[in-house]
């Protein structure tokens, strides 16, 4: 059966997703429309609605993993080149940044899942291990956050020094770790049980509290304080 192409200026007015968003609004538009509007054509047989869709079946229709795609793997898709690949990076880049921008109200830690939703943008998706801390005062508010390593897919290393240095200086009573782990899986290794300790020991000598460590992953977190481990 022959798959007849037609071009979205051929569509009705309503279907077309520029004019359907102006009509409707932003909420009617599917991911695949909104992604047709960022790469604005398609190929000479392909619509760039049609083009858009094959792009997210690729990834099972998840933004997350969209945002993992490279240059060049989104320029595998015919009718994708160099200016729309970046188009799409960008576009996704902006919407992680603004899902950072949207917790900074939430200076105050009352749970883990707080933790979560402020380092999830951060490091949720990345595709090595980063170790972080969050430094709070006697209230529990954050005073700042800072990336203490940056590893491989295996593993990163703490320096517990760098840790309580980086507390005086910001004279943090209380501290928050957290980690990601690429692999999606949520289950503490012994490494992190053995940091754990080792930082919880040297905070408690210097009357700086460590209060949590998060492990956090695309979509899920486990905090050791939640698990019983502390």
């Amino acid at each position: 059966m022959e798959i007849t192409y037609i071009p979205i200026s051929d569509w009705s007015e309503e279907d077309r997703p520029r004019e359907k968003l102006m009509q409707k609004g932003k909420e009617a538009l599917t991911n695949a429309e909104l992604m047709a509007i960022l790469i604005g054509s398609g190929s000479r047989n392909e619509s760039a609605v049609a083009l858009s869709k094959r792009i997210l079946a690729s990834v099972d229709h998840n933004l997350n993993s969209l945002t993992k795609l490279s240059i060049s793997q989104l320029m595998n898709f015919k009718g994708i080149g160099e200016v729309k690949a970046i188009t799409i990076i960008s576009a996704l880049e902006l919407g992680r940044r603004r899902r950072v921008e949207e917790i900074v109200d939430l200076v105050k830690i009352t749970s883990s899942k707080v933790v979560f939703e402020i380092m999830q943008p951060l490091i949720g998706e990345l595709s090595h291990e980063e170790f972080w801390v969050i430094f709070l005062n006697n209230s529990n508010k954050i005073i700042s956050k800072s990336q203490l390593s940056k590893g491989g897919i295996t593993g990163t290393i703490v320096d517990a020094r760098l840790v309580f240095k980086l507390a005086m200086e910001n004279g943090a009573t209380g501290l928050i770790l957290c980690h990601n782990h690429p692999s999606g899986n949520l289950k503490p290794s012994e490494a992190d049980k053995e940091i754990t300790k080792k930082l919880k020991l040297a905070g408690d000598s210097l009357d700086v509290k460590v209060l949590d460590h998060l492990i956090i992953t695309e979509t899920k977190y486990y905090s050791f304080v939640d698990e019983g481990i502390f």
